[in-house]
């Protein structure tokens, strides 16, 4: 008989699996998110990963057609959900009429992009949303909330973040003010990419579109305007009378009397008309969020205003604004940077040795100390040493050992592995002392 032919085991690029000590940490910081977003009154939502073709693929087109996992089940064209805003956009229009308005939700799962997988780039990833969504018309304070909710979780990270701020009614109306309504779009593309291909290269591809040199140069300079908020906003008011731009100095003014209000810092926030968004859907307030210190992660989170969610599934106007964290991409920058919070790599607090027969009594001890923490008992074959050792590796703090001695006098041997103190405790003492 031929020996078993074994797989090498392997998994699909661009798929993130992490060694439980890190899952950990990822754990605690979805954990973070999560008590932000409902310390904000949002409320939580879980969409299924799979939908059917038809609602997902409804506002997408060129590049997300390609990326999107599809298959056939059946008679049923199937998709994996790309994003949690088109699912966003079902949800609300099946559900308009039982829900009130404004909703506020945040979703927290995983999306898949079926792109090829390179640095920071992954083909499964978690994103932690959370969006605003009014019935008619939603206030700007909800764009305000959503940038200050992002800088209260990476507060709660220690991590220090700048949100660069604009409102996309500026650049599109200095364009309609130049008389370039028809290629606004283009511009903005062009635009978009000014940080990368530098201003000459800008210049040059904007020529290429038909504007003059006054044009082109006009653009890039307003473009280029970025720094303190009120500052920013006093030298550009008053650079075109167009009525779609002057609604964009408003609406930044509105945003920026309810960032004071909301008391951030002002060193963390700055307004940067640099920022567009490729997404054609915003259309008034954009924002993304660096890290000052690591300029080359490039933005850990963005989001902005859209007019209208769902206007594929309903004739029901829904304004609303969202905020997005790609949590696998930020986890994946600061772990290759050493920047992960340091935490220790099991969440057992006590983990209970049986000595001869007393594995039975240790099930009930595990079951009084477990109401309080989390704890294990060590059942493994091996020699008490290779459990102690074991232990010391996981970084458990407190060891008991439970020999036949010790359940008949009820006093347990309890060891602070950090300070290597022992005590001779029974199960109350114990739990003060670990406590």
């Amino acid at each position: 008989m031929s020996e078993k032919k074994l797989i090498t085991p392997r998994k699909l690029a661009g798929f993130m699996e992490l060694e439980p000590c890190k899952q950990l940490i990822l754990n605690e910081m979805e954990n973070k998110i999560k008590s932000i977003y409902e310390k904000f009154a949002f409320m939580p939502l879980d969409t299924p990963i799979l939908e059917l073709s038809e609602i997902l693929l409804a506002k997408s087109g060129g590049d997300i057609d390609k990326e999107v996992y599809a298959f056939t089940k059946g008679d049923t064209n199937v998709c994996m959900r790309y994003d949690l805003t088109v699912p966003l956009a079902r949800f609300v229009a099946m559900n308009q009429f039982n829900l009130t308005f404004p909703f506020k939700r945040y979703q927290i799962g995983k999306v898949f992009r079926g792109e090829k997988p390179q640095k920071g780039r992954f083909r499964e990833l978690i994103q932690c949303d959370a969006d605003i969504i009014g019935l008619d018309t939603l206030p700007l304070l909800a764009d305000a909330e959503c940038i200050k909710l992002a800088d209260s979780v990476f507060t709660e990270f220690g991590l220090k973040i700048v949100s660069h701020i604009s409102n996309r009614n500026i650049l599109f109306g200095y364009c309609e003010g130049l008389g370039l309504e028809d290629k606004t779009l283009d511009i903005l593309i062009i635009l978009d990419k000014l940080g990368k291909i530098g201003k000459e290269n800008a210049l040059y591809e904007l020529n290429k579109l038909g504007l003059t040199e006054a044009q082109s140069g006009a653009l890039i300079d307003i473009t280029l305007n970025s720094g303190d908020f009120g500052k920013v906003l006093e030298s550009i008011k008053n650079l075109s009378e167009n009525e779609t731009y002057q609604k964009g100095v408003k609406e930044l003014e509105e945003v920026y009397s309810y960032l004071k209000a909301y008391e951030i810092p002002t060193e963390n926030y700055v307004l940067d008309i640099g920022i567009i968004r490729g997404h054609n859907y915003y259309t008034g307030t954009v924002f993304e969020m660096y890290m000052p210190q690591h300029p080359e992660f490039g933005a850990v989170c963005a989001g902005g205003r859209y007019d209208n969610l769902a206007g594929y599934y309903t004739t029901q106007k829904m304004p609303g604004v969202g905020v997005s964290i790609g949590l696998t991409r930020l986890f994946d920058l600061l772990d290759k940077n050493d920047m992960l919070p340091k935490i220790s790599p099991t969440n057992i607090k006590l983990q209970i040795i049986p000595l001869g027969d007393t594995l039975t009594h240790c099930l009930k001890l595990q079951k009084y100390f477990q109401t309080q923490m989390v704890c294990d008992v060590n059942y493994d074959a091996r020699s008490f040493k290779s459990k102690m050792n074991s232990a010391n590796k996981r970084e458990i703090p407190f060891i008991m050992i439970v020999g036949e001695t010790e359940v008949e006098s009820g006093k347990y041997a309890l060891k602070n592995m950090k300070t290597g103190e022992q005590y001779n405790l029974s199960m109350e003492e114990c739990l003060n002392k670990i406590k």
